[in-house]
């Protein structure tokens, strides 16, 4: 599911109130059929939730299987297995189909991969619901590829994904219903094949938005016109006419 909005909508509100930093004043969160209330992040893990943000949380001059399996890992009579816990960390990532030398420091590796060792981690920590919070604002197309493609393997083993992003063509790639908040409140779901563009910006906004604008959510130009125009600019010694 993507969960849309302006800024100020609600969204961040709403991710805090699921993951026990804002305690709900009204309303019931359920998870798989029990209504839940998580008392701080601890707990919210602990009961199923887990969350990714844009910016990683995790430490960049640890290796990976470090970061995997912080705070849980293997040990005997107090000493780290150090060896068993960087076996289960490569069979965790190729679990999911990628390969890596888990003994690197974790700041070697791309932020999408970064992302992925988060989420990977997430996963292992028994999450049913994964909040994925601008995950893609800072990768590049392939990047934006490969972090789909694990989520696509994530819903297929039954983990609810909340993916919140202003990017409205990533949303038509990758989610199946679409939530929208606009100014606190709940505006409606939708299935995402059932959603025009057009109508999701409006229900974001609530109001109709100008053709002739750029909707700068979606990276989709709405209108054909040039919005500026350069002819025979330069600078002598500097830029040649252009």
């Amino acid at each position: 599911m993507a969960l849309l909005g302006e800024n100020g909508a609600g969204k961040s509100t709403l991710i805090k109130a699921l993951t026990g930093v804002y305690h709900a004043d009204r309303g019931t969160i359920w998870l798989e059929g029990q209504a839940i209330s998580p008392k701080n992040t601890a707990h919210a893990q602990q009961l199923g939730i887990g969350t990714v943000y844009q910016e990683v949380n995790l430490l960049p001059n640890m290796s990976v299987a470090d970061n995997l399996f912080i705070g849980r890992e293997p040990k005997r009579f107090g000493l780290l297995r150090r060896k068993e816990m960087e076996k289960r960390a490569t069979e965790l990532m190729a679990s999911y189909g990628f390969s890596l030398d888990v003994r690197e420091p974790l700041n070697r590796f791309s932020v999408a991969m970064q992302q992925i060792v988060a989420i990977c981690r997430a996963i292992d920590l028994s999450a049913k619901v994964l909040i994925l919070d601008e995950p893609t604002a800072s990768l590049d197309t392939q990047e934006v590829e490969l972090l789909f493609d694990l989520m696509r393997q994530l819903r297929d083993r039954g983990v609810s994904l909340i993916f919140v992003t202003h990017f409205l063509d990533q949303v038509y790639q990758v989610s199946d219903r679409i939530t929208v908040l606009r100014n606190g409140s709940f505006v409606g779901c939708r299935e995402t094949c059932e959603l025009p563009q057009i109508e999701l910006v409006k229900m974001m906004l609530g109001r109709e938005l100008d053709t002739h604008a750029l909707q700068r959510a979606g990276r989709t130009l709405l209108s054909d016109k040039p919005v500026a125009a350069f002819k025979n600019y330069g600078k002598k010694g500097t830029i040649r006419t252009v």
